[in-house]
């Protein structure tokens, strides 16, 4: 873990040297950095005045994070002073009203009562204050009855409380903000900002595109506008002013600590640019990852969702796919290859549905070329009204540039498929057997369709067919592929005979 640690925070002493090179912006060296991971996690860098003297010094810096790794905190002088950490403490129980009562448990306090429209006090002896630490807490669940407070009235108890408990003081060891305090020693006393970098769960970012369809004139391309838009989201419970914020898109090794805190936060998880202009973020390869950088500082507050466009692409070419997978294995996901030898039904049920899909080249010649981070697509045709109707989403995974993007998104409403075995033929004793099907596409559309039809071989790895109505293609071991154009309100019939052996 402390390797780790020290990975992440060595990448981040890499990507701000990487962000102060010349050919970008000067940075603003007292706004605080941030690198946010799509993983829930992100590393940050902020400043730190410090006044010390010689010795040992006491320092607390409060307004940290909820969900600090305080493992990875790093306190350091940029110019080199030499800091020698003795202590460092973290603190995550800023003060409430039920954390004030279990400090005056034994005690009696006031309590101001609301009796119509006057209000009164009453005295009331804290028997239990219902304060229940995260360290208590169960798989992120409190035990019953653990939360409630039971106060003792004129030499009654009751649970909850009797009205609005009046404290005469805060506790003397009280803090208003998640703290981190260090004792530190140093033989060069002085004023200077120190800096202090460390990791942190509760912020994370995702990547969503919008894309518009427009038929064009070749049959079933479509002309695409894309817009990308970066969402993040602040869980962390701190609030980062004017911050300069990097994204890094990718697959990062990171230890997840099933904390307690960790658990709530996963819980409660669940304009048109001119390409003249500069981009809003900029987009750069890094490591075995990729870096998309906010070109203007922004502030990003505790509990904000906040977007940027960061992609925008007109005029790009996408296919629209008919796909035909007529098998509908789900019901024998169980099956081993022995049991799909001897079960003669399987692979027999069908279904009727026609896959929609849209396939396209993330490359420059197809007018895109950038590194995709993973996300959601939605996908919208302009009605002949002028208005925009969503016709579905589906999400990609990271998609480097030159690679193709293919998502389902739907099912045909007028294009329809059937498929059923024909025949079977098997001999144990030659270790063979013999199937043939019949699929069948009809389309009800006005326009022809280009319909390919998927067939998986499934019985036996050893296979040929021996007799075909159309030409196929095979795409790996145990699938094949019949791509066929069905006429407008026509019918395409093909059949094929497979001789498995083993």
């Amino acid at each position: 873990m402390r390797k780790l640690i020290a990975v992440l925070v060595c990448l981040l002493a890499v990507t701000v040297a990487a962000q102060e090179r010349p050919q970008e912006k000067p940075a603003q060296d007292n706004a605080p950095a941030l690198t946010i991971y799509n993983q829930n996690f992100f590393v940050a860098r902020e400043r730190l005045p410090l006044t010390l003297h010689a010795g040992v010094n006491h320092i607390q810096y409060a307004g940290m994070t909820s969900l600090l790794e305080p493992d990875s905190v790093i306190l350091r002088d940029p110019a080199g002073r030499a800091l020698q950490i003795l202590e460092q403490n973290y603190r995550n129980d800023p003060i409430s009203q039920e954390l004030l009562l279990s400090m005056y448990e034994g005690k009696t306090i006031d309590f101001l009562v609301q009796r119509g429209e006057r209000q009164e006090t009453v005295r009331g002896t804290i028997i239990r204050s219902g304060y229940i630490p995260s360290a208590s807490y169960n798989g992120g669940y409190p035990q019953p009855g653990m939360g409630q407070p039971i106060i003792e009235v004129d030499g009654v108890l009751r649970f909850g409380l009797p009205g609005q408990p009046l404290f005469p003081a805060l506790g003397s060891d009280t803090i208003l903000k998640p703290t981190l305090s260090w004792l530190l020693e140093t033989n060069q006393p002085g004023t200077f900002d120190g800096e202090i970098s460390y990791v942190s769960g509760g912020m994370s970012w995702q990547a969503d595109y919008n894309l518009v369809l427009a038929d064009s004139s070749e049959r079933g391309s479509n002309l695409v506008d894309l817009v990308g838009w970066i969402t993040m989201r602040n869980q962390s419970g701190k609030t980062y002013e004017n911050a300069r914020i990097k994204l890094l898109a990718g697959d990062v090794s990171k230890i997840q600590a099933p904390t307690p805190a960790s658990r709530i936060y996963n819980m409660a998880a669940k304009a048109a640019a001119d390409e003249a202009m500069a981009p809003v973020v900029r987009e750069k390869s890094f490591d075995e990852f990729h870096l998309y950088t906010l070109q203007r500082p922004t502030t990003l507050r505790d509990q904000q969702t906040k977007q940027v466009e960061f992609v925008r692409a007109t005029g790009f070419r996408s296919q629209r796919l008919y796909i035909y997978d007529g098998a509908n294995l789900a019901n024998y996901a169980y099956y081993s290859p022995e049991q799909a030898r001897q079960d003669v039904s399987y692979g027999t049920a069908s279904n009727p549905k026609v896959w929609v899909m849209q396939e396209f080249k993330n490359s420059e010649a197809n007018h895109l070329g950038i590194a995709l981070p993973k996300g959601r697509l939605r996908f919208y045709r302009r009605d002949t009204d002028g208005h925009l109707e969503f016709v579905g989403e589906n999400t990609i995974d990271h998609t480097p540039k030159d690679e193709t993007v293919r998502v389902y998104t739907g099912n045909a409403f007028d294009v329809v498929g059937e498929r059923r075995r024909t025949n079977i033929r098997v001999d144990s004793a030659q270790r063979w057997i013999e199937e043939s099907f019949e699929i069948k596409v009809r389309n009800h559309k006005k326009e022809a369709v280009n319909v390919r039809v998927v067939e998986h071989l499934y019985r036996w790895t050893n296979w040929k067919l021996i007799e075909q109505s159309h030409q196929y293609r095979k795409t790996d071991a145990q699938t094949v592929e019949f791509p066929v154009t069905v006429a407008p309100n026509g019918e395409q019939v093909i059949t094929y005979l497979v001789h498995y052996s083993w």
